[in-house]
């Protein structure tokens, strides 16, 4: 499929979930939830989490047409980029590990120019940003991430990570469940 929407509202009937609870599980509104599966509005990185974790799945779910698992990744082999209507777009590392305790993904987030929200969810995440500047806010503070900066937190603290700038930001993605 090539709409994340329409993979949204497949997971969701899948899993016998109406959007009511996947707002009550994600605080996402059942009115914006609609509107992304019918593919009428974008979804941020931050939403497309939530809904990963409330519907069960690793974030590359939605991605998964992007590369060809196998236990070697050869950047070679990357197919050209579609962002979907998004800001943002995954790119899974992790091949074809089932049920991986964590999972690396190469990121591409656009200049944001939407509000951001701050995020909370179980597990950890570590981001190395490659190229760009990446702004990142950790409980009250914010702090602007460059080429070779990092971080590493638990997903329980209140955070958000977003690109203020005019030019795209790279970065490696490491998170756990």
């Amino acid at each position: 499929m090539d709409k994340i929407g329409d993979l949204i509202k497949q997971l969701r009937i899948e899993r016998k979930m109406t959007l009511k609870q996947v707002s009550e599980k994600t605080g996402l509104s059942i009115s914006f939830l609609s509107q992304v599966e019918l593919s009428k509005s974008s979804i941020t990185l931050q939403s497309l989490s939530k809904i990963s974790d409330a519907l069960g799945v690793s974030r590359s779910y939605f991605f998964t047409e992007q590369y060809q698992p196998t236990e070697i990744f050869r950047s070679k082999n990357e197919s050209e980029i579609n962002f979907r209507k998004s800001n943002f777009t995954y790119q899974s590392l992790s091949g074809n590990v089932s049920n991986p305790v964590f999972e690396p993904m190469f990121v591409i987030l656009l200049p944001d120019k939407e509000n951001v929200t701050i995020n909370t969810h179980g597990g950890q995440e570590f981001v190395y940003v490659l190229e760009g500047t990446l702004t990142v806010l950790i409980g009250e503070t914010e702090t602007e991430l460059e080429n070779g900066d990092s971080f590493h937190i638990d997903s329980s603290k209140p955070h958000t990570w977003f690109n203020r700038t005019s030019e795209p930001v790279k970065l490696l993605y490491v998170y756990s469940h």
